[in-house]
Parts: C-alpha cells; sequence; structure tokens
C-alpha cells in the first residue's frame, strides 16, 4: 500500500492525542524569519509507527526522541534549507544534531535523532540557513521523558 501521508503530516496528526499524556506533550512550534517559517517538533521515538521509523531507518526506543524540522516560504510552499544543530542537557552534555533531508512529493523536512535520559532537560540550538537569507536561529529548552 503506497504511503500518502508525511511523516510531519502524521506528525501533527498526533498532535491531538497527545493532550491525554501531557507528561510526552511536545507541541509543535514555529518562528517566523522575514518571509519564511520554520516549523519544529520534538517527539519521542515511541509514538512512531514501526513501519514508518523502518522507512525512514528511524531507531526506536524511550531514549531517544526525533527533532522534526521544516521551512515554508510566504506562499506557505516548503523549501529546501540546510539545518544544523545540537542539544545540551544541564550537566553540560552535548550532542549534534544530524539532519537528514525527506522529500516526498511536495514536502520537504529534515529529521534528526536526539538521546536523552528521562524528565531530562535539554536546550536545543538549531541553525537554519535559507538560500539568500540571513542565518535563523531557534533555542528553546526542553524536557524529555520516558514512557512508563
Amino acid at each position: 500500500m503506497k504511503q500518502t501521508i508525511t511523516l510531519m503530516a502524521w506528525a501533527f496528526m498526533i498532535l491531538a492525542g497527545l493532550s491525554a499524556h501531557p507528561e510526552t506533550a511536545h507541541a509543535e512550534q514555529k518562528m517566523q524569519f522575514g518571509d519564511y517559517e520554520v516549523h519544529y517538533i520534538v517527539l519521542p521515538t515511541t509514538f512512531l509507527n514501526a513501519k514508518i521509523a523502518d522507512k525512514y531507518n528511524l531507531p526506536r526506543g524511550r531514549d531517544r526522541a526525533l527533532v522534526n524540522v521544516s521551512v515554508l516560504n510566504s506562499a506557505l510552499k516548503p523549501i529546501a534549507a540546510q539545518i544544523t544543530g545540537q542539544s545540551e542537557n544541564l550537566l553540560g552534555q552535548s550532542q549534534r544534531l544530524v539532519f537528514t533531508q525527506v522529500t516526498e512529493g511536495d514536502a520537504i523536512y529534515y529529521l534528526a535523532l536526539l538521546r536523552h535520559a528521562d524528565e531530562e532537560f535539554h536546550r536545543v540550538a538549531l541553525d537554519i540557513q535559507i538560500p539568500g537569507e540571513p542565518l535563523a536561529e531557534i533555542r528553546f529548552q526542553q524536557q524529555m521523558f520516558w514512557k512508563h
């Protein structure tokens, strides 16, 4: 059966179900940079359907989260960008986020895995280079949980 729902669309669909589990709710967020919107979300990989995880070679585990980023232009059309990032816990242990571009039909998004301990806070730094634009920076902190 042909997969017609993109991973980003699927991620947004599960957000409605997350409200029943506030300890694992990681809402999609967006930042405006000039004429561009950058959408980002961090989700536990255990929320991914096994078939979707296999399709994108994403290991699932309670100690792993998926960072999903997309960039839209003023017409709300996805565009390609260069995404780099890192995460640091409160002990100063850092990890580089390695993003892979995924293109499905008109959708373009970037995926990276983030390892974490239970109830661990992470400071996430994303640098987004949109062609012909100044570097866009997103900084946020998020607490990560293992599903019990």
